[in-house]
């Protein structure tokens, strides 16, 4: 079986890796590098419960094979708020408005929230929708979720020069 060396950035962080050919992307984080935070839900890419950042667009981690990472940028649940300090916006919302349940589907959905914020900063009820439609959850009534993404989409605004 042959192995490829891979060197990427994870997190912020290099990092440099020896893979075998056949490894998911899921299995490298959880596995090999110990980040535990990407979940494996569904295993074909529909649940949403591995999404990951590979180079700013959302992926299934558990369908991505490792090797496509090389060079890339990659962004885990584990990179989102910097380890002793305190967590972002969208992560304080998630668990003051009711989004964060049982956690298995947590990491995807606040990955897939952050991709959002990032793109639509004061995105609409409809858009959050629309986009989050791809992260499953059976413990809610994604409620929850979208009153989350929606106030931490506020509490990034910031103020109009012109609010005067």
């Amino acid at each position: 079986m042959s192995t490829h060396r891979l060197r990427f950035a994870l997190n912020g962080n290099p990092t440099d890796v020896e893979v075998p050919a056949h490894r998911r992307l899921i299995d490298l984080l959880r596995d090999d590098l110990g980040l535990t935070g990407t979940k494996e839900g569904c295993s074909v890419g529909v649940c949403g419960a591995c999404t990951v950042l590979v180079n700013g667009d959302m992926m299934s981690a558990c369908l991505l094979p490792a090797l496509f990472v090389e060079g890339a940028s990659l962004t885990t649940i584990e990179g989102l708020a910097q380890p002793d300090g305190p967590l972002t916006p969208l992560q304080d919302a998630f668990i003051r408005h009711g989004g964060f349940q049982c956690g298995i589907c947590t990491p995807g959905q606040l990955i897939a929230a952050t991709s959002l914020l990032e793109q639509v900063p004061r995105p609409t009820e409809p858009e959050v929708k629309s986009w989050m439609m791809g992260n499953l959850c059976r413990c809610t009534g994604y409620y929850g979720i979208v009153d989350s993404i929606m106030a931490a989409a506020q509490a990034n605004e910031q103020p109009s020069s012109e609010a005067r």
